[in-house]
């Protein structure tokens, strides 16, 4: 087994999905200021993509046939970032990342100026966020890391690591630097119910 490690270079783009990509541009581009960088249009759905820094974007699909897939009905719904909810099993809230505190009262104030609601800033020691809506109904959260804790090597640091009862995994590589199992998965070649037929440990 290879050990070089792979030289990630950020987040390409986070596929989400919208009903109405006209809102949703508004608001990325227009809102939120993540410019509209590419779109890809077929017969059978549109992709666009926001540009959030780095080399990352956005990218949402709206699919142009919907009556094709009523037998995979979209139950459009809004949760808080954080808060359980059995309709988002795999997926909470997104992230985008900001340089400093300065870029984060900036957004806030451009979100108050648009009429979008949005959180106070929150202190979560390592990064610092605000937490708002976009018109999908997806979580959304702006941060900047007040201790960066990426591209460093892992170490022991309690501001980094600040679960008290950490996973199996999470005490494996405290412990050793490595991990004694790894998951392998098949691929869905339909929606399931039945995620955990697709893990196996």
């Amino acid at each position: 087994m290879d050990a070089t490690p792979i030289q990630w270079a950020g987040l390409n783009h986070l596929a989400l999905i919208t009903d109405d990509m006209d809102t949703t541009t508004r608001f990325w581009h227009g809102v939120l200021g993540a410019p509209l960088v590419a779109t890809i249009g077929t017969a059978a759905f549109r992709h666009y993509f926001f540009d959030v820094g780095h080399g990352a974007t956005v990218a949402f699909f709206e699919y142009q046939d919907y009556p094709k897939y009523q037998d995979y009905p979209i139950d459009r719904f809004a949760k808080p970032a954080g808060v359980p909810d059995g309709r988002a099993v795999q997926f909470d809230h997104v992230s985008l990342n900001l340089p400093d505190e300065a870029a984060l009262g900036q957004l806030r104030q451009r979100l108050l100026a648009y009429g979008c609601e949005v959180s106070a800033i929150v202190d979560h020691g390592l990064m610092r966020s605000i937490y708002f809506t976009d018109p999908n109904g997806i979580a959304l959260e702006a941060s900047y890391w007040v201790h960066d804790p990426t591209g460093q090597a892992s170490a022991s640091d309690a501001a980094r690591f600040s679960d008290a009862a950490p996973v199996p995994a999470v005490q494996e590589l405290r412990a050793t630097g490595v991990l004694s199992t790894l998951p392998q998965t098949k691929l869905v070649d339909a929606p399931t119910g039945d995620v955990y037929r697709m893990v196996r440990t």
